[in-house]
């Protein structure tokens, strides 16, 4: 860790780097930082040479990025950020109690959402930001205190706790049922994701102990609930959360043409769910600490406060 900081170049090359980068001009950068062009030249050659890259290339009075500083623009745009965000946190009261939160699209809608107000009444000088990103996000360039993740637990080098399990229940219309009697049927069958790049589907093929053939018609869907429109209109066989999948068979949208229940025995370790994930250290902040007691408090199974 102390080698890779004594590698980085010094802050006013960086500095300089960053506003002529914004400006695509070194007058530009030296009207923003109150020194002479010149300045502002000496300090990108010398991030050029600390780097051994060319950043800049001139043509008369104007200056245009290479490949290289292009791509570094954006982790030091982020730098400064992060730098900027630290500095108000603990100077200035308002951003010290801002939690910055991600949360899987599904759960917000099913179950934070209607509870958020609970939230605010435990810790009343909260300031909650929400996003919704499927991916879990890269805590430091996404600028994210805590997440709420759909998946199995297993993110590296970051504290996961799982706060529900998502059982899923194979659903379709029932036209489609009209042709599964058996797993093997599904194999015969668009068989549609709820998450891109998820495995669910083969686990549970592998669980019927069924060999997944070459030819095997699926679709794969960024996000839950388009997953689930997809389902109802007939595109396929879905799997679908427990409490939507008994929804819509009791309002006669969907059946379970194997039952409800035939999941629920599969290995624990491929049953996904709903995590709580962190950085470690991203506890030691006293409002994110506060947000992780309460939400840890929560009983999920219960979809009503």
């Amino acid at each position: 860790m102390n080698a890779t900081r004594l590698k980085l170049p010094p802050l006013n090359a960086l500095k300089a780097f960053h506003a002529a980068a914004r400006h695509n001009s070194i007058r530009g950068a030296a009207d923003e930082l109150l020194v002479t062009p010149q300045a502002v030249s000496q300090q990108i050659k010398l991030l050029e040479d600390t780097l051994q890259v060319s950043l800049f290339e001139r043509k008369g009075r104007s200056i245009e990025p290479t490949e290289a500083a292009i791509l570094l623009a954006r982790y030091v745009e982020a730098g400064f950020e992060e730098l900027a965000e630290g500095v108000r946190r603990v100077t200035n009261q308002k951003y010290k109690n801002r939690i910055t939160l991600n949360v899987s699209p599904y759960f917000a809608t099913r179950y934070l959402l209607p509870r958020l107000e609970t939230f605010r009444e435990f810790v009343p000088q909260s300031d909650l930001r929400l996003t919704t990103m499927v991916e879990t996000p890269d805590f430091s360039r996404d600028d994210i205190d805590v997440a709420v993740q759909w998946g199995y637990g297993n993110w590296n080098d970051l504290e996961s706790t799982q706060l529900l399990i998502d059982y899923k229940v194979i659903c379709c219309t029932a036209e489609v049922a009209e042709r599964i009697s058996s797993p093997q049927d599904l194999l015969n069958e668009t068989l549609l994701h709820p998450v891109l790049q998820n495995t669910l589907w083969n686990d549970i093929l592998d669980f019927f102990e069924l060999e997944i053939p070459e030819n095997t018609s699926e679709i794969a869907f960024h996000d839950a609930a388009t997953m689930r429109r997809a389902t109802l209109s007939g595109m396929g066989v879905g799997l679908i959360s427990r409490e939507d999948a008994d929804n819509d068979i009791r309002a006669g949208d969907l059946v379970a043409p194997l039952g409800t229940d035939i999941l629920y025995a599969m290995p624990k370790q491929q049953i996904p769910g709903f995590y709580l994930v962190l950085p470690r250290a991203h506890k030691r902040v006293s409002s994110v600490a506060n947000f992780c007691d309460w939400i840890l408090g929560q009983n999920w199974d219960q979809t009503e406060v």
